[in-house]
């Protein structure tokens, strides 16, 4: 089944972002045609996607628990998402963050969501919310009162984000061979205030700051405070930033109806990472628990000394 898909590209860099979405005609087609899919069908988890969230260059840190991929948020902070395609195909991916499509803002099934889509073996950085064929607005880490979602009245999956890949479905796949991996290459500080417009010949050019950029709920990076009650108006959420240059472009792309794989990352503020017990409570220094920690029952001596 055919699927009308959007092409963005990245600046001068070499990556190319795509979604696809169904148009009017093609769902109607679809239905009589084709049944939608039922996603009871197994999703590959370990196939080897990747998605990662970025601030300021530097992926953050993920952490394993509960079954789930817990990432630390950074109140205030822009991040993007950096994606990875490993198959010698070309995917499309399906890509929510807080619930919401991160083309056009609806809440659907991955298989009616607008999608981008990846070279083979290439990867792409969605830094926002598609507005427009020209114009996207950054992701920040913000309270969920300030967030995106609940300017939308969408609040259910708020702290989500979510990638589904599809394959492409070709008559006679060709597969392309594996370019080699290049090292990451990380700036000493590449961190930008908001408020201040990009260099000349940044990718992402500034078109004015959100009013709502700055964060409201007060975090700082520092974690060594007390870890206070927070209501639900403290727990981590993104909104709708600054305006940046992104191009779309419209392509034709013809998918698998079975997903390739999954991914799904949680997101919070550290005292809530802290009370999920994903992250260790802070505790003063000197740290009394850890030196009994380290205790030993043992040591080489003869007799018993004087005290």
């Amino acid at each position: 089944m055919k699927r009308l898909v959007v092409l963005l590209c990245c600046g001068g860099l070499a990556l190319f972002a795509v979604s696809a979405f169904t148009s009017l005609r093609s769902r109607t087609e679809a239905a009589v045609s084709e049944p939608e899919p039922q996603y009871r069908q197994p999703v590959y988890q370990n196939s080897g996607f990747d998605v990662q969230v970025v601030v300021d260059g530097r992926p953050l840190e993920e952490y394993v628990a509960r079954g789930k991929s817990y990432v630390e948020a950074i109140a205030g902070a822009e991040y993007e998402l950096r994606i990875r395609n490993p198959l010698p195909y070309r995917v499309a991916v399906a890509l929510s963050v807080d619930g919401l499509n991160t083309i056009d803002a609806q809440h659907t099934t991955a298989w009616n969501a607008s999608k981008w889509v990846i070279e083979p073996y290439g990867s792409i950085s969605v830094s926002g919310w598609q507005m427009s064929s020209e114009r996207a607005r950054r992701f920040y880490f913000t309270s969920e009162r300030d967030s995106y979602g609940a300017k939308l009245g969408q609040t259910a999956n708020l702290g989500n984000i979510a990638a589904v890949f599809f394959r492409e479905r070709r008559t006679y796949p060709v597969p392309v061979a594996p370019p080699p991996r290049p090292q990451p290459r990380y700036e000493e500080d590449s961190r930008v205030e908001r408020s201040e417009a990009p260099a000349a010949g940044e990718n992402q050019p500034s078109a004015g700051t959100a009013d709502s950029a700055k964060s409201k709920d007060g975090y700082a990076r520092d974690r060594r405070g007390q870890i206070a009650p927070q209501g639900d108006d403290e727990y981590a959420a993104t909104g709708i930033g600054r305006s940046v240059h992104s191009d779309v472009r419209w392509v034709n792309m013809d998918l698998d109806s079975r997903p390739a794989g999954e991914v799904v990352i949680r997101y919070e503020y550290y005292p809530a990472l802290v009370r999920l017990g994903v992250l260790p409570r802070a505790y003063p220094r000197p740290d009394p628990l850890r030196r009994r920690e380290q205790a030993s029952g043992f040591e080489d001596r003869r007799f018993s000394p004087e005290p």
